[in-house]
């Protein structure tokens, strides 16, 4: 990402989190402050709305952004992600080698039952 604009981003979330406390805690006397961020936040989205250019190519999968709504790290989404991935896998993996361990069981019982049959299918599918 462009440095300019992770710095505006930052300044912006920044903003934010202190407009957040200053309202949360209004005291009249914070009113000159409290503008002051208002006025600082307006410019920051001025400077972000200009770098926008910069980033329009880039994708972000929705639950990003339920991340985000859900008060989590979106950069835990990548983790996250990786870690079903991970866990399908494993768990495909199990179903492959099984699937692999009953079609030998299969094939030594078949051979047992029509061992006449199973060699022309061996034959047929080249199998040793």
């Amino acid at each position: 990402m462009n440095l300019e604009l992770e710095t505006s981003l930052e300044m912006f979330i920044e903003n934010v989190r202190q407009i957040r406390i200053i309202v949360s805690d209004f005291q009249p006397q914070g009113q000159n402050v409290l503008n002051q961020k208002i006025q600082s936040l307006v410019t920051n989205l001025q400077e972000i709305d200009k770098l926008k250019n910069q980033v329009q190519d880039f994708h972000v999968p929705l639950e990003v952004f339920d991340y985000i709504d859900q008060g989590r790290n979106p950069q835990l989404y990548t983790k996250d992600c990786l870690e079903k991935a991970r866990t399908k896998n494993e768990e495909v993996k199990g179903k492959i080698d099984s699937f692999r361990k009953f079609k030998a069981n299969l094939m030594v019982e078949l051979s047992k039952s029509f061992p006449n049959e199973m060699s022309k299918y061996r034959a047929r599918r080249e199998i040793p």
